[in-house]
Parts: C-alpha cells; structure tokens; sequence
C-alpha cells in the first residue's frame, strides 16, 4: 500500500508540475519568441542536471552506445513533440492544440498494446476514454474547435502528440536499461543542442545575433523560465522517466490530461479565469477517468504493478 501512495503522490505531482507550466510558458512568451524560450529552457535544464556529474557526485555511466540508444528518447521529447507543436500553433489555436494533445492517452494505449503487449481491461480503456472527453469537452465548450485549424496545423498537431505517446512507449521499454536520470540527462542534452541550433540559425539569418540574450534581462522572464526549466523540465521529466518504470504507458498517460485540468484551476485561481460549469463537467470526467483506470483489479487478476513490486 505504501507503494501505491508513493508512486501515485509522485504522478499528482507530476500532472500539477505540468499543469502550472502552461501558465509559466505564456508568461515566459511575452518576453521571448517560442524558439528562443525554448533554448533557454533546455539550456538552463541542462547545466542544473549536469551539475552534479560535473561536480562527481552523480556517475553518469552512458557509453557511446547508450547515448544512441536514447538519442530517439530525446528526439520525441522535447525535440519533435514541442517543435512540431510550436509551428502547429502557427496554424492553429493553443486551445486546439489542446483538444489534440488530449488524445495522447488514446494514441498511448493503441502504441502500448502493440509494442509493449501491455493490455487494458474494457473498463479501463472506456475510463480513458473518460479522461480524453473531460478535456475535449472543456476544449469546445470554450470555444474551441479542430475545424479553424489548417490541415497542416491539424497534422503537425497531431503529429507532436504522437511523439508524446512515442516517448512514454519507448521509455517503458528502455525502463530496466537505463535510470530516470539517465534518460532525463539525455533528453535535456538533445533539447538543448536542437533548440540552441534553431535559435542561433535563425537569428544568424536575421542578423539579430546580438539581441539573443537580451529577454535574459528581463526579470519578468527569468522567474517563469526558473520554473518551466526546473520544474517543468528537469523535475518533470524526472518523474515522468521513474514512474513509467513503475506503471503502465497508457495509465501514465492520463496524469498529462489532470495537468490540464490543473493548468485550468490554476488560470482560475491566479489570472482569475471565468469557472463555468462545463469546466466541473469536465474536470469529474478526467479525475473520474483517471481514477477508474488506477483502481485495483479483481483478485484473480495481478495487476502489471502488482507483478513489477514482486
């Protein structure tokens, strides 16, 4: 039992981790384009999680092999899940991008069930269908709608959500190779090599190499970069990395829909956002689904948890 609290109290961790980083990135915007935020981020991320390797205190132990190993990890998150999402968002609205990015859990299960052979109970798979409801229908009750999108925002949307799904798959193969921190080291290393490499090559070609550095000038910018690099990416992914270790793709998958629900209430309680009703709808659809997916199997069953503790 004490297990099942530790690995559940990290994930509502996780999911208010990401949920606050929403409301980080739009303020970090204000200051920075996207790609340039983006560089900073990972850049940031990468020193603090190096620090300790540097210092000798953490033996990192990957060989050349290993890297390779994990380059695609890195690739699918952050690289291909946040670039394409950020020039789907050229075409798209961040509230459509919601609707898409929603449908990870769904992508999760058909991707687990084909490369893991991880399977779900009917009831657990209509309980993620819970959970992609709830946050559809918050999407469109605000307004939202997939048909303002273009076909190429829809499909480089979608695409960054299954880059997502990708991630969670590949990482719960990998979990018995290689540590969280291992995988979360490589990650924020391809981050940061990719993001500075767009940042620096577009500014290159527009000649405003210069001016790069100056948002870093802004305390307005600092703190919210403090937190989407900290938090939302090295802790995150941290947590992220150790409890697909611990639980199946598809489950960990739901926990990034309560994010949503927590980026929700934290617009509420902070940028004092209207709470309408449909926003409760929704949000006891999520926390519905995420709860049913989570519940104890019967008896005769040992649940992939259960198999994994023993």
């Amino acid at each position: 039992m004490g297990q099942y609290r530790t690995i559940y109290g990290m994930a509502l961790l996780y999911a208010v981790t990401i949920g606050f980083s929403f409301l980080f990135t739009k303020r970090a915007l204000q200051y920075a384009d996207p790609v340039d935020t983006m560089a900073f981020r990972f850049a940031l991320s990468l020193l603090v999680i190096a620090l300790p390797v540097m210092t000798g205190r953490i033996k990192l132990g990957l060989r050349r092999g290993d890297w390779l190993r994990l380059l695609p990890v890195g690739l699918l998150y952050p690289t291909v899940f946040f670039g394409f999402q950020a020039y789907g968002l050229t075409f798209a609205t961040s509230s459509e991008a919601g609707i898409y990015q929603a449908t990870s859990p769904i992508f999760t299960l058909v991707l687990a069930g084909l490369l893991l052979r991880e399977r779900a109970s009917r009831m657990q798979k209509l309980a993620v269908l819970s959970s992609v409801a709830g946050v559809v229908f918050i999407m469109a009750m605000s307004g939202a709608s997939v048909h303002g999108a273009s076909l190429g925002g829809a499909g480089l949307l979608l695409l960054s959500t299954v880059a997502l799904s990708l991630y969670s798959v590949l990482v719960r193969r990998l979990r018995s190779e290689f540590t969280a921190y291992q995988m979360s080291y490589v990650m924020m290393a391809v981050g940061c090599t990719s993001f500075g490499v767009l940042a620096v090559g577009r500014h290159a070609y527009a000649g405003t190499v210069g001016g790069m550095l100056e948002p870093l000038s802004q305390g307005g910018f600092i703190w919210p970069l403090l937190y989407i690099a900290l938090l939302s990416s090295v802790a995150s992914s941290m947590l992220s990395n150790c409890l697909l270790s611990k639980i199946e793709a598809y489950k960990m998958s739901l926990f990034v829909n309560l994010g949503t629900f927590v980026s929700i209430a934290a617009g509420v309680a902070i940028e004092h956002d209207r709470l309408a009703y449909y926003h409760m709808i929704g949000a006891l659809l999520i926390i519905g689904g995420v709860l049913a997916v989570h519940a104890p199997r019967r008896k005769t069953h040992t649940s992939a948890l259960e198999v994994e503790a023993g």
